[in-house]
């Protein structure tokens, strides 16, 4: 009854449309982007290209049935784009009757409902792949505004959500705390809500609960086959260019706290918690990363286009610093399975003055095992393939 009255309400606001989805032009800056890829360096073999144009794209959620790929923004708009080979056969705004604010984390579960976490809301739509047209009508706020996170702490800063489903059928959030450092007259409010984070409920919105604490700002997170849960943190700013560390962490059941405030990143304390004991059992990162490159989305990669060696690989994206005297990042990075060091693999974005051609921000694998990456700053999808030479 819960889930039908919100959904009730959101349709309530405005005249929902049946027929949902308004195109977004493929051909405009289409040139000036694909010019841009040419400097993209990747491994010999691979290739990278313009999936589809999708402004401000951050975040992507890829159908199980290859009809449809979500792709969440910071700003009001979702969109969705239909595979269509080498490059999506089209891309339409997802219910734009509705009113979002920052719709940044989408992510499906194994029956085909999409999850849509803005900044303080979470609605599902059933069956997304085959109804998405009809998603207006079909909208079940299964968090409603100013239960997610209370109103009093909504911000921009640290905000932008990202989820998962995990092999336990629950949703997973992550709830980036809206400081550089938490305050102490906030920690015991961010352990009872989760901010600071990461939370899980049932599907239906249900038995919310706490899964992991400790976290600063997380902005990607994937499940491994084990059924553990890996995700980076973006790390404590003004600490000079060269600390601390980003972080990819891995939470193999609930209840890990991951050092943060007490830590800026990996073993590197705060200057505000310095002198304040930590907790006792604190998880440090699996894979280090460099200080300040603001590591956002991450995926296994599963596929069989890419050789061996990349089966089972991490690959995450850094967006670039702003914290930095000399930017680094703004690529696509991989950690091999069974390592914890990480390269580069894709990069070309940063051209070494300040100032970027590109921000990568999220990664995801199509069926065919390519993988997709988003860029907000060009508002535009890339799909990376592998052909041996």
């Amino acid at each position: 009854m819960r889930i039908a009255l919100a959904a009730f309400c959101i349709c309530s606001i405005l005249t929902c449309s049946a027929a949902a989805g308004e195109p977004v032009s493929q051909d405009a800056r289409s040139a000036e982007i694909e010019s841009i890829l040419k400097r993209v360096k990747l491994p010999p073999g691979f290739s990278i290209s313009l999936y589809a144009i999708a402004p401000g794209a951050r975040t992507l959620a890829v159908g199980r049935e290859g009809k449809a790929v979500f792709v969440g923004t910071q700003e009001k708009n979702v969109y969705v784009a239909t595979p269509g080979g080498s490059q999506a056969a089209a891309v339409e705004r997802f219910a734009p009757s509705l009113p979002f604010i920052m719709p940044h984390g989408v992510c499906l579960s194994a029956d085909g409902a999409l999850f849509l976490v803005e900044r303080n809301r979470v609605t599902r739509f059933d069956d997304a792949e085959n109804t998405w047209r009809d998603a207006a009508a079909n909208a079940k706020v299964v968090v409603k505004s100013g239960d997610l996170i209370p109103r009093n702490e909504e911000s921009r800063g640290h905000s932008s959500r990202v989820c998962r489903t995990g092999p336990d059928n629950k949703l997973y959030v992550s709830l980036g705390q809206p400081h550089n450092v938490a305050p102490p007259d906030k920690l015991s409010l961010y352990e009872k809500t989760g901010i600071g984070g990461i939370i899980r409920m049932n599907l239906d919105g249900s038995g919310r609960e706490v899964f992991a604490t400790g976290v600063r700002n997380s902005v990607g997170m994937a499940f491994d086959t084990d059924g553990s849960l890996w995700f980076t943190d973006n790390q404590v700013d003004s600490m000079g260019d060269d600390r601390p560390p980003g972080e990819i962490n891995r939470a193999d059941r609930a209840g890990l706290n991951f050092g943060f405030p007490w830590y800026g990143g990996g073993h590197v304390r705060t200057n505000e918690y310095a002198r304040v004991e930590p907790p006792k059992v604190v998880v440090f990162p699996v894979v280090e990363t460099a200080p300040h490159a603001a590591d956002l989305g991450v995926t296994f990669y599963r596929g069989e286009m890419f050789p061996s060696e990349y089966r089972g690989a991490l690959f995450y994206d850094q967006h670039g610093s702003w914290d930095r005297t000399v930017p680094i990042g703004a690529r696509v990075m991989v950690t091999l399975s069974g390592t914890t060091a990480s390269a580069p693999f894709a990069e070309g974005w940063n051209v070494g003055t300040g100032s970027y051609l590109g921000r990568p921000v999220d990664v995801a694998e199509l069926p065919d095992g390519s993988l997709l990456v988003t860029d907000d700053q060009n508002g535009a999808i890339y799909r990376i393939t592998y052909q041996k030479p």
